[in-house]
């Protein structure tokens, strides 16, 4: 690895799950946010091969009228601060991280919301170790963006000089489709 992390390459991160397991955390704003609104009897358990989020909330409670579902998301969002205590940082890409920001240009790059993965650099002490932050833009009715091609426009860099932390398949072949080589990712 130390061999293709030349001083020219630009290093984009992603954060949860690639820097932060912050998957159970998620999941207790979850959690906190359906009781909260809707009180079910019961609460789907903690998987940590499934991380709770949007998708998962509608398909677990499929009669949620919007209005309940506008409420829990904005309530979770709220929420995840009182639960931040339970992240963790993931040793590897924190290792590279350490090692490489003062040398190279180091980008954040994550679908989180702003609000929320400020509140997480700072609780790992990650916020300085950053030349930018990209983080997910509000679109309408959650439509896709690629963030590798977003963050790759914004800054105006060339794929080839990215090398690219990143722990999603998915996020992986969207770093793929946006120019990056295959041999510049690394799957955390």
């Amino acid at each position: 690895m130390n061999k293709i992390i030349t001083r020219d390459k630009v290093l984009f991160f992603d954060m949860d799950g690639t820097l932060v397991d912050t998957d159970y955390a998620n999941y207790l704003s979850f959690k906190m946010a359906v009781q909260s609104v809707i009180n079910p009897k019961q609460f789907l358990p903690f998987n940590p091969n499934e991380r709770f989020n949007r998708t998962i909330l509608q398909r677990e409670f499929p009669n949620l009228n919007n209005k309940e579902y506008q409420e829990i998301i904005g309530l979770k969002e709220k929420l995840y601060a009182e639960n931040i205590g339970q992240t963790k940082l993931i040793p590897y890409a924190n290792e590279v991280l350490n090692k490489f920001f003062e040398l190279n240009t180091t980008v954040l790059v994550t679908n989180s919301r702003e609000n929320r993965a400020i509140i997480t650099l700072k609780q790992h002490g990650l916020t300085n170790k950053f030349k930018y932050k990209i983080f997910r833009k509000s679109i309408d009715k959650d439509q896709h963006i690629n963030k590798f091609e977003n963050a790759l426009k914004m800054l105006e860099l060339e794929p080839r000089k990215i090398i690219v932390f990143e722990n999603e398949p998915f996020e992986i072949d969207e770093a793929v489709k946006a120019g990056i080589p295959i041999e510049n990712i690394i799957s955390v």
